[in-house]
């Protein structure tokens, strides 16, 4: 049986499947070797399933017709997500392997300054692109701070928390959505929350200063987001002051009255 092209499925698709696959194997080797048990397995397919989903759509949406090696990089980095979704829903139930959650969380973090690069030096930068790595690392973060609530409490969980609240207060206010102007301390302050938590997930300090370098994090965090809604509602009052002045120094149109023909005399028509 003949594939048409209306019928086959587009490189972005493929490759989704195929990191679903990848994802598959990942988790059964971990099963395999440290156990995920049911609901690692649940936690890391129900995870598998909306990555492929969302960048299928991202890639539809966007017209992209092939991942290209930035994506793919990116891609891979989403994978080893995956396997520590797997493992921090498993330990609700039982101890995770320390040794291979920072193994998958140190080279996820590793890698996330790679596709950048390769984007860059490839000349494949893209609006999606930027997105899938965005949401790749705020989905770590999310996961990484539920991790350590266990023993530094659910308060970490709101460096997790941050990203997502931002999107929802974005809907409610649109001018949220505004581009920002870029900033290093941003960046610096991104990479500290992922830092911090592999620090603590790591162990291998005390718990009080665990306590503190996630709390200065958590700190360092909430500045940043503070000074960027502070941004966006300075830009949006100049928007608003702008419309306004504009609006106001317009003249107002005035109606110029069509002057009538005159009624033709009935004889005339007739």
């Amino acid at each position: 049986m003949t594939i048409g092209r209306a019928t086959a499925p587009d490189a972005p698709s493929r490759g989704a499947a195929a990191g679903l696959v990848v994802l598959f194997a990942l988790l059964a080797a971990l099963s395999a070797t440290v156990g995920i048990g049911a609901v690692g397995w649940l936690a890391g397919l129900a995870y598998g399933a909306v990555l492929t989903g969302a960048l299928v759509v991202g890639a539809r949406r966007t017209g992209l017709r092939r991942l290209g090696a930035a994506n793919l990089v990116t891609l891979s980095r989403a994978l080893l997500v995956g396997g520590v979704t797997a493992l921090v829903a498993y330990s609700f139930e039982r101890p995770a392997p320390t040794a291979v959650l920072v193994a998958l969380v140190g080279v996820a973090l590793a890698l996330d300054g790679v596709d950048g690069q390769v984007a860059r030096r490839t000349g494949s930068t893209t609006a999606l692109g930027a997105r899938f790595d965005m949401e790749v690392d705020a989905f770590l973060i999310l996961v990484l701070s539920v991790y350590v609530a266990g023993p530094l409490g659910w308060w970490t969980v709101a460096m997790g928390a941050y990203r997502y609240v931002f999107v929802a207060a974005s809907w409610a206010l649109p001018w949220m959505n505004r581009a920002l102007p870029p900033r290093f301390s941003r960046k610096v302050v991104a990479a500290a929350q992922g830092v911090a938590l592999v620090v603590a997930t790591a162990g291998i300090l005390p718990a009080s200063v665990n306590l503190v370098v996630v709390a200065a994090a958590l700190v360092s965090l909430t500045w940043s987001f503070v000074r960027d809604s502070a941004w966006l509602w300075r830009a949006e009052r100049a928007h608003r002051a702008t419309v306004a002045a504009t609006t106001h120094t317009t003249p107002l149109a005035v109606p110029v009255r069509r002057r009538q023909p005159a009624p033709i005399p009935a004889s005339v028509s007739a």
